[in-house]
């Protein structure tokens, strides 16, 4: 008889991905990407381990919102003192810091536990064409669609 397989920690082999965000939609890039993190494109994937790949993500300033998300989307922040809730437009946020819109959206597709925070330690996301991961040999990652 046989048994499910179950992935163990030290045994998971990861690779490096390279993603360029260049005129895609935010939404789809981010299910995407935070598909490759849980590790859920593998034959191996386990729920309850990180069987996940790196990812860097270039050019997220050139990313795309569609309808009126520019002006309409909104992240909200709190600073813990009364009438400290700050807004921010996803605007705002694409001018001053484009890693950031990307980084929201992918790590809120993520699990909310300690696994998800392990998994989202491994998006690594740059707003121009240039990132500091040549090391690792990135394999350039064609998106669905």
């Amino acid at each position: 008889m046989r048994t499910t397989f179950m992935a163990k920690p030290h045994e998971v082999e990861r690779k490096w991905y390279l993603i360029d965000a260049e005129g895609q939609t935010l939404g789809r890039l981010a299910s995407e990407v935070a598909s490759i993190l849980r590790g859920k494109t593998k034959p191996e994937f386990t729920p309850h381990v990180d069987t996940g790949d790196f990812v860097i993500v270039i050019n997220a300033e050139k990313i795309r919102l569609t309808g009126n998300k520019l002006q309409d989307k909104k992240y909200y922040r709190h600073s813990g003192h009364p009438g400290g809730l700050r807004e921010t437009s996803a605007g705002e946020l694409l001018q001053k810091f484009p890693e950031r819109l990307i980084e929201f959206a992918v790590k809120g597709m993520l699990p909310k536990n300690t696994l998800g925070r392990q998994q989202g330690m491994k998006l690594h996301v740059y707003a121009g064409s240039k990132h500091k991961h040549q090391a690792q040999q990135p394999e350039v990652y064609e998106l669905r669609g």
